[in-house]
């Protein structure tokens, strides 16, 4: 079996600390970099940060065709694992996809908390969702739209793939599916962030959520002016102060 090559930027990223420990997961298509502001700031507080790959991602399409929501979920379970074999209490957070897989893992994992950015409860309306099942046979891969990047420099230095392979979109479905589905056993802490200009994401898309989970302690963040990878937008330091606020309320 050959070993896919990583994409050079886009490696996962351990980085030592105290005994709370921070496991960052990257969205849909993306890589661990699009996680890499929010770390540098975590770190300033001297949490232990882990910022995973998940399986097919940061290396080729034909990789992320073969890989399941199953065995995106199972790269969570490893980096909680992980976690828990070096810190004392873990908070997960997630991008996007990545934030369907923070809920989903905090519904069937001991962690202390869950914070997401861009978290999605539906993909976005398209008349050709119906067909999915059968694109996927026919139509290998569809391109992706028009940006919505307000930091025009992190969309250059941005890495992720060109495309969304059908087959992934179809798996994407499938997890998001099964997140709203176990929503309501999400009981811990909980901090929703996500952006009123976001093209991808409708604005009820974090309300449903908020709605759904069964956590007493749960928060939502707006912010105005940023595009869908709110971690890597002008807003971003305000994000991260809210976030690392978060953390040190519910881990004290």
């Amino acid at each position: 079996m050959t070993t896919k090559l990583i994409i050079p930027t886009a490696e996962p990223f351990f980085i030592p600390g105290g005994k709370i420990g921070c496991l960052l997961i990257h969205g849909f298509t993306g890589t661990p970099k699009e996680m890499r502001n929010l770390a540098d700031s975590l770190t300033l507080e001297k949490y232990t940060i882990l910022g995973i790959r998940l399986a097919g991602h940061a290396t080729d399409l034909e990789d992320m065709r073969h890989s399941t929501w199953r065995d995106w979920l199972a790269s969570v379970e490893d980096g909680i694992n992980l976690l828990k074999g070096c810190t004392d209490q873990q908070v997960i957070m997630g991008l996007s996809m990545g934030g369907v897989l923070s809920l989903l893992a905090a519904a069937r994992y001991d962690v202390k908390g869950v914070v997401t950015f861009s978290a999605p409860c539906a993909l976005p309306p398209d008349p050709r969702a119906i067909f999915l099942p059968y694109m996927t046979w026919l139509v290998p891969q569809v391109g992706k739209g028009k940006p919505d990047w307000r930091n025009l420099e992190a969309m250059k230095n941005h890495v992720d793939y060109p495309a969304y392979p059908t087959r992934s979109v179809l798996q994407l479905k499938k997890l998001i599916d099964v997140m709203v589905e176990e929503l309501p056993h999400v009981k811990v802490p909980a901090l929703l962030v996500q952006s009123r200009t976001d093209h991808g994401i409708p604005a009820e898309s974090l309300e449903k959520i908020l709605n759904r989970i069964s956590s007493t302690d749960k928060s939502k963040l707006w912010v105005e002016n940023s595009g869908h990878v709110i971690i890597r937008e002008p807003e971003r330091e305000m994000i991260f102060t809210e976030v690392k606020k978060f953390i040190k309320r519910i881990t004290q």
